[in-house]
């Protein structure tokens, strides 16, 4: 497929982006010619040393590919930080956060200082995070931006065996790789995957498994193309084992299933970025194209409520940051400092307006053995549960 008009990589990021490619060739090879697109997306972004989200590349922010609300305003981290300082306070204070793909490190220095301000500091803030390169950069970022509050941070290598406390994700699930299901015209179910024909190539095989079963229960009509996140849905599961007391906030974008899978969305949600560019060739520059899809909630709902996790809500984001007070900040930073205010509304208008990320994304939220003395922030004026 071609792609005109895209900033061209440095010879060097070609050159990392070829071996990618040619690690990715040999999987396939070993695997018999035929390597499922979950374990492709895998390699073209966790790869040792190449993958997306494992090399060096500049992901984040207007020098990379995308830009996350983090980076967008410091106040969507104090909004996070409100539903965390109620979750700390539910537990006596005894609890610590834990961040999942803390990116550039700028969601944890925001919600750092709010709980510093809310006078609600865990004993520790907890990033677990895949990427050796992008702990250096949280840790500089951090260290630039809230230095007395470093020794708070503790970066972990896998999860914890118990943990008491808040859980926050932000655009993790959608980061996790996809399976790809298609339905032929007799409604045969086969799974997309990767084979190498002069270059990379689709070639389906018959569905099997877990796989099969989740794409049955689809219903999905002939022709029709999609992803499944079996990871995604796993993930979730796992929450259930961690989180001994405390809750979980996860946000990205997505749909309840029955928008999910809906008839006109036939050729799925899989997305490429690359440096500011939306790709829809899978196969453009692996290891410097972001790969992505969307979150199926209704899965991501199934799955922590059959592990054991309650469902304390489910929002749009606009909803869940009006919820934890965005206008309110936004008040109090135009008293205090005018210089900011306008920025600051123009990014809270690019997180609430339906027309940018305010419906797109979403905020869920579990609960384990956390008594609450009243809704969690985020959740009290409304709940879209009804939809999963």
């Amino acid at each position: 497929m071609n792609t005109p008009q895209l900033p061209a990589p440095t010879p060097e990021a070609f050159a990392a982006s070829n071996m990618l490619q040619a690690r990715i060739r040999a999987a396939i090879t070993q695997a018999d010619g035929w390597l499922p697109f979950d374990d492709y997306m895998r390699m073209a972004l966790y790869e040792p040393g190449l993958g997306y989200y494992s090399g060096g590349a500049t992901k984040f922010g207007e020098a990379g590919d995308f830009v996350t609300a983090p980076e967008m305003s410091p106040l969507f981290g104090a909004c996070i930080a409100e539903t965390a300082a109620a979750v700390l306070g539910a537990l006596d204070g005894h609890g610590d956060i834990l961040e999942f793909g803390a990116g550039t490190g700028v969601l944890a220095a925001q919600i750092l200082a709010e709980l510093e301000r809310l006078g609600s500091l865990p004993q520790r803030y907890c990033i677990v995070d895949l990427s050796a390169e992008l702990k250096q950069r949280q840790m500089q970022t951090l260290q630039a931006r809230v230095p007395h509050l470093l020794a708070h941070v503790v970066w972990l290598e896998q999860l914890p065996g118990e943990f008491r406390g808040f859980i926050i994700g932000n655009e993790v699930l959608d980061a996790m790789p996809c399976a790809l299901v298609h339905t032929d015209d007799e409604g045969e179910i086969w799974q997309r995957g990767v084979a190498w024909q002069d270059g990379f190539a689709w070639q389906d095989r018959p569905a099997s498994g877990a796989l099969r079963d989740a794409a049955a229960e689809l219903d999905l009509p002939p022709g029709y193309t999609t992803e499944i996140s079996l990871e995604a849905r796993g993930f979730t599961a796992s929450l259930a084992g961690v989180l001994g007391a405390g809750a979980a906030l996860l946000i990205d974008y997505g749909f309840p299933a029955r928008e999910y899978y809906h008839p006109e969305r036939h050729m799925g949600t899989l997305i490429g970025h690359y440096r500011h560019h939306s790709i829809h060739d899978p196969f453009f520059l692996p290891g410097l194209t972001d790969l992505t899809c969307h979150v199926d909630f209704s899965a991501i709902f199934e799955a922590g409520s059959d592990a054991g996790l309650m469902l304390e809500g489910y929002v749009s984001q606009a909803q869940y940051l009006l919820d934890t007070g965005l206008l309110q900040r936004l008040e109090t930073l135009g008293a205090d400092n005018t210089a900011l205010y306008l920025p600051a509304v123009g990014a809270a208008q690019k997180l609430t307006s339906p027309a940018e990320m305010g419906e797109l994304f979403k905020a869920i939220a579990f609960s384990r053995n956390l008594a609450l003395p009243a809704l969690l922030p985020g959740f009290r004026q409304g709940d879209d549960s009804y939809r999963l």
